[in-house]
């Protein structure tokens, strides 16, 4: 009998394919952000529990809450992640942001990940926007649903 692997690290790896991330500090409440972008930028995050990330860690689980905007007409999909969730983080590298922002789905242009992140900067309650480069991110599994 044939014992067949699946290759995780191979799957993480397409998925991140022609991704953005990025690493927001915010004093506010996820669905206020939400809010917020979805007014600057005419977007429509909604709360996806479809796709909500749950963690287990030292017996119990922990689950993290995934706003999704799909841009019309395009495979471009906007997500983001809450990183924090009573005492966990989903990216624990990353305990300084508050929320990931990930663009996936088209081949995204540095130009356009730059001027999201001006809009985010220039929104009340944001501290820090940063891209966050895949080899800085350890747990990238975390991220997939």
């Amino acid at each position: 009998m044939t014992k067949l692997c699946l290759d995780v690290d191979e799957l993480t790896e397409d998925f991140f394919d022609d991704t953005c991330l990025l690493g927001i500090t915010s004093t506010i409440k996820s669905y206020q952000f939400c809010w917020s972008i979805n007014q600057a930028l005419n977007y429509q995050f909604r709360l996806n529990r479809d796709i909500e990330i749950q963690l287990r860690r030292r017996e119990r689980s922990y689950y993290f809450r995934v706003y999704e905007h799909k841009v019309r007409h395009t495979q471009l999909s906007h997500y983001i992640y809450h990183n924090y969730n009573d005492g966990e983080y989903l990216l624990p590298e990353f305990r300084n942001m508050d929320f990931l922002w990930l663009m996936k789905g088209d081949n995204i242009e540095t130009s356009t990940c730059l001027q999201l992140m001006q809009v985010i900067k220039s929104l009340n309650g944001v501290q820090l926007v940063a891209e966050l480069t895949n080899e800085k991110i350890r747990n990238k599994g975390h991220l997939i649903f």
